[in-house]
């Protein structure tokens, strides 16, 4: 038994019940955490732990353990040969004009299938203007990208082969350079039956490869306390956990076994009429509604997948926490600004936390497990 648990358990006057832990647990906000409270109710059944501090419109899904891979749809159904197949795409860099960039050059397995830049480079090493995400749970994502401009995995898949500043193809063009593999003829006769290649079989081998990548998050500490093994997780780590779904707000965006909402929302780092802006989903909508909003990130993985936020403008993930903390800005129009219909307005999901220092370190503790 961790020193802090039991020294916690013999300062208290007597054995506290379940119960009791709930109720001490259930008012905000916190003084010094009783940890062997936070730890008894938290080695409970997650039914059982105490209510998330959630906006009322959030329809919030409890956190959970992960499947070994995400749903397939019924026009894909799942096989390992069409994973292997997909997996074999995507680490090729024949999907590229240049034959030189592969999907996996932006995804990287070691950097938690992203690339560790602020922003992404393509073809002639053309810099692109958003963030690499990780694509370890793009199989629970729709839509997808940051600005949700594919409505599903298999339409995402080819986005970046024919983008001029990714992979700068063209689907003709590759599917007549695939075609000319005998190969990958027969690796595609092998999975779908006919040796002719055509885009939509290259989509769904690329997409079921994906799908199979949420296995990289299955053997993290909180996967494990999930699962049961209750010691993979700290005091101050519990402590950030209940943090996460109570205090620190977290659970109104990053909820469910997935950790993300599949929303869209404006964090206030539109840059609206400066160097870096980005006007998010509304390029795809044309609402004015959706300026500066941007697709909810999974956090599962979230210490290895920086540099943080749509444009990769936070190298520290204590720096995002910091913005967290404060409400994130919230830019006010000024002069001809007033008028402007477009001028973009952060999201009331984000309010002022209030977490002390030592909340700050136990809630980072708690997102390096996952």
């Amino acid at each position: 038994m961790p020193r802090l648990l039991l020294a916690s358990l013999l300062l208290l006057p007597g054995p506290l019940a379940w119960a009791d832990c709930r109720q001490l647990l259930a008012g905000e906000p916190l003084g010094e955490p009783d940890y062997a409270c936070l730890r008894q109710v938290y080695s409970g059944p997650s039914d059982q732990w105490p209510a998330p501090h959630v906006d009322p419109d959030v329809q919030w899904k409890e956190l959970g353990p992960l499947p070994e891979r995400a749903p397939s749809p019924e026009d894909n159904p799942f096989t390992e040969e069409k994973a292997r197949l997909g997996e074999e795409l995507f680490f090729d860099p024949k999907l590229s004009r240049s034959g030189q960039i592969a999907c996996a050059s932006c995804h990287e397995p070691d950097l938690a299938f992203t690339d560790g830049r602020k922003v992404s480079f393509g073809h002639d090493r053309l810099a692109g203007r958003r963030n690499s995400q990780s694509i370890v749970m793009s199989g629970f994502a729709e839509p997808l990208f940051w600005d949700g401009r594919a409505a599903t995995l298999e339409a995402q898949a080819l986005r970046p082969i024919e983008d001029p500043l990714e992979m700068a193809f063209s689907l003709p063009e590759l599917l007549e350079r695939l075609n000319d593999s005998a190969d990958y003829r027969q690796r595609f006769e092998l999975v779908f039956g006919k040796q002719q290649i055509d885009a939509v079989q290259l989509s769904q081998a690329l997409a079921t490869y994906q799908r199979t990548l949420v296995r990289v998050a299955r053997n993290t500490r909180f996967e494990q306390f999930l699962r049961g093994r209750h010691n993979m997780l700290s005091d101050q780590q519990v402590h950030g956990l209940h943090l996460y779904r109570t205090k620190a707000r977290c659970m109104n965006c990053h909820f469910g076994p997935q950790l993300m909402d599949n929303q869209f929302h404006n964090a206030g780092m539109t840059y609206y009429g400066r160097k870096y802006e980005d006007l998010g989903r509304y390029e795809v909508t044309g609402k004015a509604e959706d300026v500066g909003r941007f697709r909810t990130p999974s956090l599962r993985l979230v210490s290895r997948t920086g540099p943080w936020i749509h444009n990769g403008l936070f190298p520290d993930l204590q720096g995002v926490l910091n913005f967290y903390n404060v409400g994130m800005p919230r830019p006010q129009p000024v002069g001809e600004q007033t008028n402007d219909p477009l001028f973009p307005k952060t999201s009331d999901r984000f309010q002022p936390l209030g977490l002390s220092a030592d909340e700050m370190r136990a809630l980072r503790s708690f997102l390096d497990t996952l």
